[in-house]
């Protein structure tokens, strides 16, 4: 494969020149222009990015990478925008039509729109020479970020195009957990054999994708640059100055995304359309165990959310310490514990999982196990042997200290 890592030797931004303050934090790779501008000097450049694109100055402000490539006299000619939109204030999967970016008036190129997820069109792949890559994810398999980022590397290789990843760290990068993806159940919300929890940036994560070989032959020779963090490691634990999509508000939503984000794949909300969002869970039928409640309304970022208009009874878990919560990593209590409770007494409904379900876990024998009674530790301790042999796997391809 064909990649390149721009770094320098010296371990701490201050070392070059930055201000005091960007020394308590990690410099992200955006924050590194001397590294990347040089790049894209005389190139029509293309931007994969959303609202999380935004460079944190010295003041403590903010600046999307947008508007500094514009300052810089870079020559953007098109953006391109992931789920949720640019803005990211569109729906999990909801189509986002091409549009103009009324601030600045650069295209902006849907991959959520009518010719196919993450999909770019051919026309689209014209009007550029490189791709500039400048997106938080959250670390999990099953949020999208980096599937478009995948995509676009092998269009990108398809077309002769090179790609800079402006890396970011991942606030979920302190642990691995949870099943390897089955290949069989690859989905829009799986793409590679990795943990659900996968503990890489996205920077590694284009490293271990082409040095594994698994895009595709164009993605697997394409040319890209990785512009590193400084002051990270991935025992970091990185707040994030801007929520990454519209349901996931704050660190304690991303903290709890990779316990929660199952029960999308069953009958019970997650409070998807109230003011806790991946922060609580509950139905109707566990009205005999909780007295905690919450009804989901529509709402910007979460139109006809699950078991919208009905009272759901269930769980808070809005108060739990974040230490806590990475303690126990991924925690299918949650899940089994709902299972439990919505299918028991009368009138058992038909079914509490739905396929989506095995989708995310990205294996089946999670369901079977939940329905056959075992709890937590049980079915944790089957991909533990597998998490083990993926943290070996992914050691050539790390950027940052383990």
């Amino acid at each position: 494969f064909c990649i390149t890592l721009l770094i320098v030797l010296s371990a701490c931004a201050c070392a070059l020149g930055y201000v005091h303050a960007r020394c308590s934090r990690p410099v992200l790779g955006d924050e590194r222009p001397e590294l990347y501008l040089p790049l894209l000097k005389g190139k029509r450049v293309a931007l994969l990015s959303n609202q999380t694109g935004v460079i944190i100055q010295s003041d403590g402000s903010i600046k999307h990478i947008l508007d500094r490539l514009l300052e810089q006299n870079v020559n953007v000619t098109a953006i391109f925008s992931p789920e949720h939109g640019f803005r990211g204030t569109a729906d999990a999967g909801e189509l986002v039509r091409n549009d103009v970016d009324v601030q600045t008036g650069v295209p902006i190129l849907s991959l959520y729109s009518s010719h196919g997820a993450n999909r770019p069109s051919e026309a689209s792949m014209q009007q550029f020479d490189i791709l500039v890559i400048d997106i938080q994810d959250v670390g999990l398999r099953y949020y999208t970020y980096y599937i478009t980022m995948c995509r676009l590397i092998e269009a990108c290789g398809a077309y002769g195009k090179q790609v800079v990843v402006l890396d970011r760290p991942n606030p979920n990068g302190h642990y691995v957990d949870g099943p390897i993806l089955d290949m069989s159940l690859k989905s829009g919300v799986g793409l590679l054999p990795i943990p659900v929890v996968h503990g890489l940036t996205l920077g590694e994560l284009a490293r271990m994708a082409q040095g594994e070989q698994w895009l595709d032959s164009a993605g697997n020779n394409c040319t890209v640059h990785v512009i590193p963090c400084l002051g990270y490691t991935h025992h970091t634990h990185y707040s994030l100055p801007v929520a990454p999509s519209p349901n996931l508000p704050n660190m304690q939503a991303v903290y709890l995304y990779p316990s929660l984000c199952p029960f999308e794949g069953t009958i019970v909300s997650l409070g998807r359309g109230t003011d806790k969002p991946f922060q609580q869970y509950g139905h109707p039928r566990m009205a005999s165990k909780y007295t905690y409640h919450f009804t989901p309304v529509s709402m910007s970022g979460a139109k006809h959310p699950p078991r919208e208009g009905e009272v759901c009874y269930g769980v808070d878990l809005s108060q739990l310490p974040h230490k806590q919560i990475w303690e126990e990593q991924i925690n299918l209590s949650y899940v089994i514990d709902a299972y439990r409770c919505v299918m028991s007494g009368d009138s058992i409904p038909d079914k509490f999982f739905t396929a989506f379900f095995d989708k995310l876990m990205g294996q089946s024998y999670v369901r079977e196990m939940i329905e056959n009674g075992y709890d937590n530790d049980a079915i944790r301790a089957r991909w533990q042997d597998d998490v083990k042999a993926f943290c070996e796997q992914r050691k050539p391809y790390l950027l940052y200290r383990e």
